[in-house]
């Protein structure tokens, strides 16, 4: 388990039970709308941020409460998917802020941190990225971070109300990464 990742606004905490009833309180349905389980009620959030946390002890993840430090408060998480060391590859993914926190500094500084976890310390060579194909303000936050499209994986998921998801696929590779850290860090001076 790494320790706090730490930057100039932010701590990102590994996620642990203390955390849920905390996130809790972010908890707005619209947040959700993307997701392909249904996440409608506050009991549901509880429901899937406790079998991250689950998945998180067999190690299939690696989840983080969002705090600002400012305020001391959880503004959103996200968690490393699909953790693959043998061909050093990583999905940044699962990520929701409160509605006041979209579009603020918390997305850039929290993915630049998760970013230089995954190429400086899991030495990854690529960080995968996937969103429904639907959802524009999460592509455009994702292609803000420096992130190339690689594709669209059409009929890719199945969704909770029975709607097929096609799923954009961005990444950012190793030989991407310094000029994007620089970039992430510009723009959150």
């Amino acid at each position: 388990m790494p320790m706090i990742l730490s930057g100039a606004h932010l701590d990102l905490e590994p996620l642990e039970l203390r955390h849920i009833d905390e996130l809790l309180q972010l908890f707005e349905p619209k947040i959700w709308q993307w997701y392909t389980v249904s996440i409608g009620t506050p009991e549901a959030a509880k429901k899937f941020l406790l079998k991250i946390l689950q998945e998180q002890e067999s190690g299939q993840t690696l989840a983080f409460a969002i705090r600002d430090r400012a305020s001391n408060q959880l503004i959103g998480s996200s968690r490393f998917l699909y953790l693959d060391p043998s061909n050093r590859r990583v999905e940044i993914g699962s990520t929701w802020f409160s509605p006041q926190w979209q579009r603020t500094y918390g997305n850039t500084e929290s993915k630049r941190l998760m970013l230089t976890y995954a190429f400086e310390e899991l030495s990854c060579i690529s960080v995968c990225f996937q969103t429904d194909v639907l959802n524009e303000k999460s592509r455009r936050a994702i292609e803000r971070l420096g992130a190339h499209l690689d594709g669209i994986l059409r009929c890719h998921r199945i969704c909770a109300n029975g709607r097929i998801r096609d799923s954009a696929i961005y990444s950012i590779t190793h030989q991407e990464w310094n000029g994007i850290k620089t970039k992430l860090g510009q723009r959150l001076c």
